[in-house]
């Protein structure tokens, strides 16, 4: 027996943005669908304006994967995590941990495939520089959701998440800032017209 899934289940009952007042509670699972989502359109963006040859299925399945330590840890928000070098280095010490927990639940023929899941391989490292792209981007799309709302409570984390988003130097995000961006800042209505 493997409880693998059973845990990657509980994906929906991690809560983002833990110390923001939110419009919209934010779970771990649907996050990790919009990090797939746009880390399969950033990759789609590259080859197809951009001359790349990224994969962008397997950035797309990264994408699904990349937090699911947060089963085990729980979010830790961004100021805690980045709070000093040292706690940086903490943390990434307990995701690698907790990757490793969840490894081990796997029955012995699907380890390998689910380990470059979790810990993914140089093989994977242009669409792992996708995700995390997608991942910053995914950040402050919340905070334009949330500042749209009417919650100034996003307003600091929104300026911090655009400067490095734009101080990315991919030209699909920028790509997308551009033609994808903006409608995330308009009603439904706006968005009918």
């Amino acid at each position: 027996m493997s409880h693998f899934f059973a845990y990657l289940a509980r994906m929906r009952f991690v809560k983002r943005w833990g110390l923001m007042r939110n419009t919209h509670v934010e779970n771990l699972q649907e996050h990790s669908l919009q990090v797939a989502m746009l880390a399969h359109a950033l990759a789609v963006i590259r080859n197809s304006r951009f001359g790349g040859s990224v994969r962008p299925e397997r950035a797309a399945t990264l994408a699904l994967y990349h937090d699911a330590a947060e089963v085990i840890t729980g979010d830790i928000v961004a100021p805690v995590k980045h709070f000093t070098p040292e706690i940086g280095a903490a943390h990434r010490l307990i995701e690698g941990i907790a990757n490793e927990r969840l490894r081990s639940m796997l029955p012995a023929e699907l380890a390998p495939t689910f380990t470059a899941l979790l810990f993914p391989e140089a093989a994977d490292a242009e669409e792992w520089q996708i995700v995390k792209a997608a991942d910053k981007l995914t950040a402050y799309l919340k905070c334009l959701e949330e500042l749209r709302a009417g919650n100034d409570d996003f307003r600091k984390a929104a300026q911090v998440l655009e400067r490095d988003v734009r101080a990315l130097t991919a030209p699909e995000v920028r790509y997308f800032l551009d033609t994808f961006t903006p409608s995330f800042s308009m009603s439904l209505d706006e968005l009918n017209q």
